[in-house]
């Protein structure tokens, strides 16, 4: 029987060491090393070595080191914006639901007095109508005979890359919607804001709730195919 990676479930954690050949049988540490071999070669590329030295940089930065011990120092958009600055970049997209039309229009505005170049886009460009992918009446959030234009990430991710971005920030896309953002996307991308209609954007919520108030997240139930 073929072995998965179940690193959530690992508690040795011997990869965060200097023994990462010493985790259970089934860790991608040990199982995969060709596959490691390659990876490191990817890191060797100038660009992607750069581009992930950077990001280093900035996970370092994120702590301040004080006599009782480190504590974090930057919220999410304010490592955004180093980040963006430590790469060079002048030129950013931002792909936005509309139902975070308020929260888009502030982030445009503390990129924009930071520097950049700020590229939005809402998620209903085009106004195209939710029947081209299939969308049957019943399927409407407003209802039956109600006009309701699609979410559009590939045409989202167009726009940016047509426009020229560097670097892009997603900005509360729905499930689903995000991932066809990130396929047709051209330019490399981070999520500002992950949607969670329930917690207020804040999916770890339900995380956190889960052997609590939310507990129905951990029932059990077959495999069953999307309708």
């Amino acid at each position: 029987m073929e072995q998965y990676s179940t690193c959530a479930k690992c508690d040795k954690r011997v990869c965060e060491s200097e023994y990462s050949d010493q985790g259970p049988e089934n860790c991608p540490s040990t199982t995969m090393r060709s596959t490691l071999d390659k990876v490191r070669e990817e890191y060797a590329k100038p660009d992607v070595a750069e581009f992930a030295r950077q990001a280093s940089i900035q996970e370092f930065e994120c702590y301040l080191r004080l006599p009782e011990g480190m504590t974090p120092r930057n919220p999410r958009v304010e490592e955004t914006v180093q980040f963006a600055k430590k790469m060079g970049y002048t030129r950013l997209g931002v792909a936005f639901c509309a139902g975070l039309r308020k929260e888009a229009g502030i982030l445009d505005e503390i990129l924009t007095r930071r520097g950049f170049e700020v590229v939005s886009v809402c998620c209903k460009v085009g106004g195209m109508p939710k029947e081209i992918i299939g969308i049957t009446e019943e399927q409407k959030i407003e209802g039956p005979g109600n006009w309701e234009t699609m979410c559009n990430p590939i045409a989202q991710a167009q726009v940016l890359n047509e426009s020229g971005t560097e670097f892009n920030i997603l900005v509360g896309l729905c499930v689903g919607h995000d991932s066809l953002f990130f396929k047709y996307a051209e330019a490399p991308t981070t999520v500002l804001i992950a949607k969670d209609r329930v917690f207020g954007h804040n999916p770890a919520a339900g995380l956190y709730l889960s052997h609590s108030y939310y507990r129905k997240l951990r029932r059990k139930e077959p495999l069953s195919p999307g309708t």
